[in-house]
């Protein structure tokens, strides 16, 4: 009888895998619930244009102009008013190497303030200034 009490109190060399499953089902679950919403960026009506697509690099300075006269740069959801913008610029473009502004307009703002914001952006020592645009529609007959 000792020898038969001695193979049941043997230890378990296997690994319990379902709860690793689990918890590895969970955080899959979670992941596939956050991801769509960690998308970044702000909503513009941005005006459309027949040009190719840039490609866009994570160190890409993006300045975001709101209908509403709400400035954002980058993906700072603080607005910025336009007389602390050109400090603003510098601050960021200080120590980039890359010096490469991209601006999204909405569509319904006035030219002249989408000029006055190139202006700033050059005076704060960007080197060259991009504008986002939506490709046009295809027209249908």
């Amino acid at each position: 009888m000792s020898t038969n009490n001695h193979v049941r109190n043997k230890p378990l060399a296997e690994i319990n895998v379902i709860p690793f499953c689990d918890i590895l089902l969970v955080l899959l679950i979670i992941f596939m619930i956050t991801t769509p919403l960690m998308q970044q960026g702000l909503d513009v009506n941005l005006p459309q244009a027949a040009s190719q697509a840039m490609s866009k690099e994570k160190t890409d300075v993006v300045l975001t102009m709101r209908h509403s006269g709400d400035i954002f740069v980058g993906d700072d959801p603080t607005p910025v008013t336009i007389g602390f913008l050109e400090k603003k610029l510098d601050d960021v473009y200080k120590n980039k190497e890359k010096k490469d502004l991209f601006i999204k307009a909405d569509t319904d703002i006035l030219y002249g303030e989408v000029v006055k914001v190139m202006s700033l952006a050059k005076n704060a020592g960007v080197a060259r200034i991009g504008m986002v645009t939506q490709p046009e529609k295809q027209k249908t007959n």
